[in-house]
């Protein structure tokens, strides 16, 4: 959290590395931010393909429909799972 002009300190306790972006995979297709500050990733071959998953890095909860996950179905799954999980990614 950057200083506050007005001298004001930080409210947060978290340490800041929590919050930093974990490297991104190659086959990164959509990277959603969670409500907790960690990251959700959907990865894989892309729009055509039934190989994508997501991937939360804050609780670790992850896809599980093998061989169903086109990119269409799964974006949503990992949307609604960023905008529920408040895990903190501790590396």
């Amino acid at each position: 959290m950057p200083p506050d002009p007005r001298g004001h300190q930080p409210t947060s306790t978290a340490p800041l590395a929590a919050f930093a972006e974990p490297d991104r995979p190659k086959n990164l297709q959509i990277r959603f931010i969670t409500v907790g500050g960690s990251y959700v990733d959907v990865t894989g071959p892309g729009e055509h393909a039934d190989k994508n998953r997501w991937n939360c890095h804050g609780c670790g909860d992850s896809s599980d429909r093998p061989g169903e996950e086109f990119l269409f179905c799964i974006r949503p799954d990992a949307n609604n799972h960023a905008a529920n999980c408040r895990a903190i990614w501790l590396r």
